[in-house]
């Protein structure tokens, strides 16, 4: 079995409309909506007021329809999402030339998402409930695949990967910013401050860890900025996948010397008569 399906999944209308592959013209003049239209007006009402401020009744407004006229192309609120999410991702920059080294092609695709993320923070409160299916976000998952092309990962291990490298751009850019897209923590802590309150908090004997590092300075440096921190994360996580490669290619080198190896005693047993 080659994993492929013997029939195709029937396509929700909103991803027929994304792609192009259904036609909602009826006789007449040429209509003055399109999905572009409504993922353009949903996604500068988000822009403006946050994603909660968007609705069915709001965007119809925006675009002088009434919701009825909205409902010929999208179904739901979350029909919604999906068009925005593939509208304010874009098509992805162009890749790196083939021969960049795979580290260097996937930090790039990483950085660039991050970017679009930061442009509309609102995106992450959406959340993901499976890989991209519209033409944009299946663009994005094509480029971060053909960089972990020459890395030996079977294709589970690509997307896997892929999916590692999404949620830390979400997870960390969470970190930085409110969720509704404003730096402003739950409790104000100004810029070094963190280790000197938690001197006022924790003991030795009932946080001995944070302690040491408390001890030894390393939670009174000054707070790195948000790109340093991303780098750093994304370095560390780069790290891992290298080493899990590296180990691949010795474990496959150790069973390909391993065969070889026993070919050759086989063929000199059977040279010298040997059973």
């Amino acid at each position: 079995m080659n994993g492929v399906p013997a029939r195709p999944a029937p396509l929700p209308r909103v991803l027929r409309l994304l792609w192009g592959r259904e036609e909602t013209r009826r006789p007449g003049p040429k209509p003055a909506i399109s999905i572009d239209l409504i993922g353009t007006a949903a996604t500068k009402i988000a822009d403006a007021d946050g994603l909660s401020a968007v609705s069915m009744n709001r965007v119809a407004r925006e675009l002088g329809f009434t919701p009825m006229s909205l409902y010929r192309y999208v179904d739901s609120k979350s029909d919604l999402f999906v068009v925005m999410l593939d509208q304010v991702y874009g098509r992805p920059a162009p890749a790196l030339p083939p021969e960049t080294p795979w580290r260097a092609q996937l930090a790039s695709w990483a950085h660039a998402n991050r970017a679009a993320v930061l442009i509309h923070p609102w995106v992450l409160q959406i959340p993901l409930v499976s890989p991209p299916l519209g033409p944009n976000g299946l663009a994005w998952l094509e480029q971060g695949l053909q960089a972990l092309s020459p890395t030996g990962l079977d294709e589970a291990q690509k997307m896997s990967v892929i999916m590692l490298v999404e949620v830390l751009v979400r997870g960390q850019t969470l970190l930085t910013i409110g969720i509704d897209g404003e730096t402003s923590p739950a409790v104000p802590v100004e810029n070094g401050q963190y280790g000197r309150m938690l001197f006022d908090l924790v003991d030795e004997e009932r946080f001995p860890r944070i302690w040491s590092a408390l001890r030894s300075g390393a939670l009174e440096d000054e707070d790195p900025s948000p790109e340093d921190s991303f780098l750093s994360d994304l370095t560390t996580l780069l790290d891992g996948i290298e080493a899990r490669i590296n180990r691949m290619t010795e474990h496959d080198a150790a069973e390909h010397c391993a065969t070889e190896q026993g070919q050759s005693t086989a063929g000199r047993s059977a040279v010298l008569g040997h059973p």
